[in-house]
């Protein structure tokens, strides 16, 4: 049950895991970064950032590793329940793993988490299809059949050549 030409289902979510903890380690990074750099004074920027990078960029890719293991692990339970892999899985999937890690708040924000995380991934999915449809060339023409044309009556006010073939009055 291979899907977009991704590996199978219980190697893709180490995998998954792993393409998360990168990504979360690289924009934390980016973004831990700049405010270290920004929040540090004048001759300390570079230890700031450093200092930024260090403490705080690991911790967000650690989340994103959670997340990212989390959805994968609910994709591929869903496709093996469902037996297909399909946008659905993947929405349902968002919407379990935002549900799952609010948990810890209550179920008014794991009800509200769950529907913002199905939300957004039902948006991602919506997007990717479009995508795929507007990259793929147009279907082909029908063939056309040899059919006589119907007779045009002559004049009639349409805006075409008048009745004596003269274009002005």
């Amino acid at each position: 049950m291979t899907h977009q030409g991704r590996e199978p289902c219980p190697g893709r979510i180490w995998n998954d895991v792993g393409g998360a903890f990168a990504m979360g380690c690289i924009g934390g990074s980016l973004v831990h970064g700049f405010s270290g750099v920004r929040n540090s004074p004048p001759g300390e920027r570079i230890m700031g950032a450093y200092h930024g990078i260090r403490v705080r960029a690991p911790k967000l890719g650690g989340s994103f590793a959670v997340w990212g293991g989390l959805f994968s692990t609910f994709d591929c339970s869903l496709a093996a329940i469902r037996g297909q892999e399909d946008s659905i899985n993947s929405i349902a999937s968002g919407a379990l793993t935002g549900g799952l890690l609010a948990a810890r708040n209550g179920l008014s924000a794991s009800v509200k988490a769950a529907a913002i995380g199905g939300l957004l991934l039902g948006l991602i999915e919506g997007m990717s299809l479009y995508l795929q449809r507007l990259s793929q060339p147009p279907p082909p023409p029908p063939p056309m059949m040899d059919m006589p044309l119907p007779d045009m009556p002559s004049g009639g006010g349409n805006g075409g050549p008048q009745e004596d073939g003269y274009a002005d009055g």
